[in-house]
């Protein structure tokens, strides 16, 4: 199966030009910059993109490729940065702009051939550069222009090079999708054969190959990725498989029980229950830094693992329900980009881990793993729950984790799922839930002061977790979730409503 490979040179929308080809039907998968020749080669591509960047290509430190990208034998796109680096590279020149673009643009079409083909008349665009090209590298030609760039396309049929300065990934280009379309099926002449059915086909296949007859354990979390995790591997291994549910002290109200039962009774799994929720508060006494009480979670996860490993016996693999989002925000390994926060199955995992990892859907975005669910004929009422992480309320209990402060957000956390349930709104959402604060502040209830507890109410929507935006909630949603906690959860006179987006904040706090 034919690939398209995104060399990643730090662009905040990377990760959607993954997404926007995996949606026209062409597998996508993103390598960092310096990835060798060989690196891209094995990796059986039938194009490469050169992302966008924050830096100039003409800076001392500008992100330059391993490789010669006239070695590539495979058309090329560069977008932004990518444009201005591919121009550089082969012989143009890239300078300052004395007008920046920043926001829309309206394209103006001189060739309708090639990248344009099909597109209408001053189309808008999403542009977001300071340099430009000055002159385009010999060999070709511009195709495209707006009124601040004169090199907004440039094409060069022959050899298979092709730029655009501005995104067309992103929904404020217009026409964007009908530009990948080109030069993917029209220019590379690559055939959409990427969909749930063909991966679930291609993961079973390598599951099979890879553990054989050996053991495998899967750790549930009671969230769809790992659930659909262990579908695959049983789907591949069958009777090898014994998943591991753990009740770490962490989870939501009633969440541990019920599950429980769904993984044996509609699933059909075998799964050993464990109740270690002592062991895992002890561990997080005193731990404030969000990143330690990460990797304390997963260390715990990983010894009882071990332990429960040990009862089966000879048990090689360990499944996890790894997804792109966690690698990507878990290690800068695409890019330069910085390491946002290690997820518990991908940064705190020891160096001698005594299993060989199984990740079967760590090159799947969230909406993907979704369908994969889907397809796999989990019901429509799992699938579509909201996320929940991990470490699980111990991200959002801020500063130490205590069972005093478990079991406030616990109740709170209840409330605000009751209500935007009532409300209408569950579904619209990506996550909805209850932060606790490490403050106090002061109230009045029955005329009397108070000095308790102050609870952030988080409402946000996204698409995959990558970018998400704060949810402009009804005004009489967050009163009636506001009364009710401070009404019904002991220790708390304060609730507040979080309006800040993904980026600059993360959606959960810690």
């Amino acid at each position: 199966m034919k690939k398209v490979i995104i060399l990643d040179f730090g662009s905040q929308y990377t990760q959607l030009i993954a997404r926007k080809i995996r949606e026209l039907g062409i597998f996508s998968e993103i390598l960092p910059f310096t990835a060798s020749l060989p690196e891209v080669q094995k990796q059986a591509a039938g194009a490469v993109i050169l992302s966008g960047g924050p830096q100039s290509v003409y800076d001392q430190d500008a992100p330059m490729p391993s490789i010669d990208i006239e070695e590539l034998e495979v058309p090329v796109l560069g977008i932004c940065y990518g444009l201005q680096l591919m121009s550089d590279l082969l012989g143009g020149k890239v300078v300052s702009s004395q007008k920046r673009e920043y926001g829309f643009a309206s394209l103006e079409i001189k060739t309708k051939q090639g990248l344009l083909e099909g597109l209408g008349d001053h189309s808008q665009v999403w542009m977001s550069h300071g340099d430009r090209v000055l002159k385009v590298p010999p060999g070709f030609t511009v195709t495209g222009v707006t009124e601040n760039c004169d090199t907004a396309v440039i094409e060069n049929q022959k050899d298979r090079f092709f730029g655009v300065q501005f995104h067309p990934e992103v929904i404020h280009t217009h026409q964007g999708k009908k530009v990948l379309s080109n030069f993917l099926f029209k220019i590379a002449g690559m055939k959409p054969n990427w969909n749930m059915e063909s991966f679930i086909q291609r993961k079973v296949q390598e599951l099979r190959e890879l553990i054989k007859d050996e053991k495998v354990i899967c750790g549930l979390s009671g969230g769809v990725d790992s659930l659909v995790t262990s579908l695959l591997v049983k789907k591949a291994v069958d009777k090898n498989l014994t998943c591991i549910f753990v009740n770490n002290g962490l989870l939501r109200k009633g969440q541990f029980e019920s599950l429980i039962k769904t993984f044996r009774s509609d699933f059909d799994l075998h799964v050993v229950a464990v109740d270690a929720t002592e062991s895992f508060l002890r561990n997080l006494k005193g731990v404030i830094e969000p990143e330690k009480k990460r990797k304390s979670i997963g260390r715990e996860f990983i010894k009882i693992f071990e332990r429960e490993a040990k009862k089966i016996g000879d048990v090689k693999f360990l499944a996890q329900g790894t997804i792109y989002p966690d690698v990507i925000e878990s290690n800068p390994v695409t890019g330069p980009s910085s390491s946002i926060k290690s997820h518990h199955n991908v940064g705190g995992l020891p160096r001698d881990l005594s299993f060989d990892l199984v990740e079967p859907l760590k090159e799947l975005f969230k909406d993907e793993v979704r369908k994969l669910g889907m397809e796999m004929g989990i019901k429509n009422d799992f699938i579509t729950q909201h996320p929940f992480p991990g470490p699980g309320l111990a991200v959002r209990v801020v500063g130490e984790v205590t069972e005093d402060r478990l079991k406030t957000i616990r109740e709170a956390d209840a409330v605000v799922i009751e209500e935007v349930r009532r409300a209408g709104v569950y579904h619209d959402l990506w996550q909805a839930f209850a932060v606790l604060l490490p403050v106090k502040s002061v109230g009045v209830m029955g005329d009397k002061r108070t000095y308790q507890r102050v609870v952030v109410v988080r409402l946000v929507q996204s698409v995959d977790g990558m970018t998400a935006g704060w949810f402009p909630a009804d005004p009489s949603l967050l009163s009636r979730i506001s009364t009710r906690i401070v009404n019904e959860v002991n220790g708390v006179n304060r609730v507040v409503y979080d309006i800040t987006s993904k980026p600059p904040g993360t959606i959960e706090w810690e």
